[in-house]
């Protein structure tokens, strides 16, 4: 064992090192310090991923938005946007483009029924076509032989023909 310096204390504290040797506790304080920076940064990366993964569960418009406004805060260190971010998060917003979507196909169907039955009436009744042209309604015109006789009480359709030319 090596001897102690004649002006130092008899009772040395265990954290003291001889001269040459390691430090042990530098390193052990290197190492928490270390594992600290590390444990913390995650905590706050995680924190700051918090928002974006609770609205993981609502449409991708809204997470979308939400995924924005947290790089925000994190990036600029504004809490609000943070905040709003969360917020945002566990509202649930209604869903407008399922009801109208909805509506719209609804519609469309609507429209090619009504432009088939159109066209088997004109298909099965073939003077339907000549009432339709001349503005009269479908069953008003019969036709008999070769000739179009109208229904009493609606003008002749020569009347319409030459009111036409």
């Amino acid at each position: 064992m090596e001897e102690i310096h004649p002006a130092a204390v008899k009772h040395l504290p265990p954290f003291i090192t001889p001269p040459g040797q390691t430090d042990i506790l530098f390193v052990v304080m290197v190492v928490v310090l270390i594992g600290i920076v590390l444990l913390i940064g995650n905590f706050y990366l995680r924190l700051h991923a918090l928002p974006e993964q609770v609205a993981h569960r609502t449409h991708k418009v809204q997470m979308d938005i939400v995924a924005i406004l947290a790089l925000l805060a994190l990036f600029t260190h504004n809490h609000l946007y943070w905040i709003a971010a969360l917020l945002l998060a566990f509202v649930q917003l209604p869903d407008f483009s399922t009801p109208i979507s909805s509506m719209a196909k609804s519609l469309e169907k609507l429209a090619h029924s009504d432009d088939r039955r159109r066209e088997e009436e004109l298909k099965v009744v073939p003077e339907a076509a000549m009432a339709q042209s001349l503005e009269m309604p479908i069953h008003d015109a019969r036709r008999s032989e070769e000739t179009l006789k109208v229904v009493p009480g609606t003008p002749a359709l020569t009347d319409k023909l030459e009111a036409r030319s």
